[in-house]
């Protein structure tokens, strides 16, 4: 049965298996301590009876069950790292990367070039950062109006490898979000109707352990990568993507939910995602199973 498992799969066992083996070692609260194990057992149970099902059952209905699954669990990824919050904070990393951000927003000039047009580019920072949670499944979608299904769990998999790297280094990480560390302290100066309702969303349904590095990012870039490895007819779409991922990258910095330090973190965390990629392909291509 475990032949049946693909690897997105056996990725996100691999992944919960890790922050149940690691939870020991941070102080989680009694109520929560025991929840990384069950966590990975459901999982994993999850995952040995999709296949049966999928042979046994309705096979169309549960493979694409299991097309969609992986991407819906980066949320429940997601929401366990708040297990991790620490109880008490010294701010020291945000102390330090603030400063990076200062020379970028004001010397450099970031922040003048964006709001240099008025509403027209925040706003357009501002949807960029609303869609990143639709991302992976924006990417499987793609490929099932490509008539490409068969591609999709290659592509699930470098999007969850470079979204799953950054929520595990974040209890290594404590950390908040500039805009919650430093108040009002350089903030855009051009507030819309999408700002409000992505802060809402973050205020509301945001995690509390780390921003280090931004998932968001790395996220974003794992997704064009995997889009133009996998999907070379249709290169235009992995270049969209990967423009939309650099504007992603930007309106964190820009409407203060990251600081630079942890996009350039992301967009690392990204490109070992993508050179798994490359090697493996590299490794295919030895063993003649790709043209």
């Amino acid at each position: 049965m475990t032949r049946a498992l693909r690897s997105s799969e056996w990725l996100l066992i691999a992944y919960f298996g890790y922050v149940a083996l690691i939870s020991p070692a941070f102080p989680l609260q009694p109520r929560v301590a025991l929840l990384p194990l069950a966590l990975v057992l459901l999982v994993s149970a999850l995952f040995v009876v999709l296949p049966y099902a999928e042979e046994h059952g309705h096979r169309e209905f549960f493979s694409m069950t299991r097309d969609w699954l992986p991407v819906a669990l980066t949320l429940v990824a997601y929401r366990e790292m708040d297990w991790f919050s620490p109880s008490a904070r010294d701010y020291h990393l945000e102390l330090r990367w603030v400063e990076w951000d200062r020379i970028l927003l004001y010397r450099a000039g970031l922040q003048h070039a964006i709001e240099s047009l008025g509403v027209l580019i925040p706003a357009y920072l501002e949807v960029c950062y609303l869609l990143v949670y639709a991302v992976g499944a924006f990417a499987v979608a793609v490929l099932y109006f490509q008539n490409q299904r068969e591609r999709v769990n290659r592509v699930v998999f470098v999007y969850l490898l470079g979204t799953l790297l950054s929520y595990a280094l974040f209890p290594y990480f404590p950390s908040d979000p500039p805009r919650v560390v430093f108040g009002g302290s350089d903030m855009p100066h051009v507030v819309t109707a999408l700002r409000r309702v992505n802060l809402w969303i973050v205020g509301g349904y945001g995690i509390h352990s780390s921003v280090f590095p931004s998932a968001h990012v790395s996220s974003a870039f794992s997704a064009a990568w995997a889009l133009l490895a996998y999907l070379p007819e249709r290169r235009r779409l992995g270049w969209l993507m990967l423009i939309y991922a650099f504007s992603v990258a930007v309106a964190t910095v820009y409407g203060r939910y990251h600081y630079a330090a942890d996009v350039l973190a992301g967009f690392a965390v990204s490109l070992a995602a993508g050179l798994m990629i490359l090697l493996a392909r590299l490794l295919r291509l030895r063993r003649g199973d790709l043209p």
